[in-house]
């Protein structure tokens, strides 16, 4: 399994952006996929996660509300929209492929995409 994530950049306080993640793997809809995160200098930590159908959501505190997380079985592709964006959001995004449903520790997921940074000025 291979993940390549997108859309990352530089935008204000209180912009938006939408991270993409591709798959190359057959059988996407088996996996839970998530996005973490790393800022500078810290520990990866969890942001968001959907299932298999993308019935399914759950989020870090610190996000619920302004990022949603969402799949396209069709195209292999998991997004997550950022909106209201903080300078605390600064970090680099991974997307990640997984079996166990929604969890929010990286040890859980078997596949990790190469990241992409998200700087948010204040």
């Amino acid at each position: 399994v291979q993940l390549q994530a997108s859309g990352g950049g530089l935008v204000q306080a209180g912009g938006s952006l939408r991270l993409s993640c591709v798959a190359s793997v057959r059988s996407f809809d088996d996996y839970v996929l998530g996005w973490f995160r790393q800022a500078s200098g810290k520990g990866r930590e969890f942001v968001a996660a959907i299932s298999w159908s993308g019935g399914s959501t759950r989020a870090a505190d610190s996000v619920k509300g302004r990022f949603t997380i969402s799949r396209d079985n069709a195209k292999n592709t998991v997004y997550l929209q950022m909106n209201s964006l903080k300078p605390e959001d600064t970090a680099v995004y991974y997307c990640a492929a997984g079996l166990q449903h929604l969890s929010i520790y990286t040890y859980n997921y078997e596949y990790w995409g190469q990241g992409t940074l998200v700087t948010v000025s204040s």
